[in-house]
């Protein structure tokens, strides 16, 4: 860990990743706060890109809304964890359950330096993050794809696939009803 140097990644200035932190702090991640207008006002206030109808529920954690696109009617569920060090997109009618986790950065464990490595992570319209799941860096969940309870996306999941499981395989089809 000696060789370690991210000094390359900079997610913005100092001032404003502590500014964050404690406005992330007091609004997201408090459970004393159940309003979503106060929470995209303040996204919104440090470059987040939000659409109209979106629910953040109480407790989320949101490491750089710089990094954030939500469109239109998402639902972000208790606890999740935003952990974007590159770019999430959720694009409309999005649903992230409680206590999901979206996770954009890894090490290469590979090299002795332990380097950091970051991706962005895209969940297509009307895809489904499940309650304690897990996306990582650079995983695309295709339209309408479902991420299963408590499960581990490390690739692709494809349009109108249900997945479960660590490694998340598809174990059916999403058949979506008007």
């Amino acid at each position: 860990m000696s060789s370690y140097d991210n000094s390359w990644y900079q997610p913005g200035s100092t001032i404003k990743r502590l500014l964050w932190y404690f406005v992330n702090a007091l609004f997201l991640k408090s459970h004393l706060n159940p309003s979503s207008a106060i929470k995209i006002f303040w996204l919104k206030s440090f470059g987040a890109k939000i659409g109209i109808g979106v629910v953040i529920k109480p407790g989320v954690n949101i490491k750089y809304p710089w990094n954030l696109s939500i469109g239109d009617h998402c639902w972000i569920g208790e606890e999740v964890w935003i952990d974007n060090l590159d770019q999430v997109t959720l694009e409309d009618h999005v649903c992230v359950s409680q206590g999901a986790l979206l996770l954009c950065g890894n090490h290469d464990f590979k090299k002795q330096s332990f380097d950091l490595m970051t991706a962005p992570i895209v969940l297509r319209e009307g895809s489904w993050v499940g309650a304690k799941s897990i996306v990582g860096p650079g995983v695309i969940l295709e339209s309408h794809a479902v991420l299963a309870l408590g499960s581990v996306a490390s690739s692709n999941l494809e349009a109108y696939g249900i997945f479960r499981g660590n490694p998340a395989v598809k174990i059916k089809e999403r058949i979506v009803q008007d």
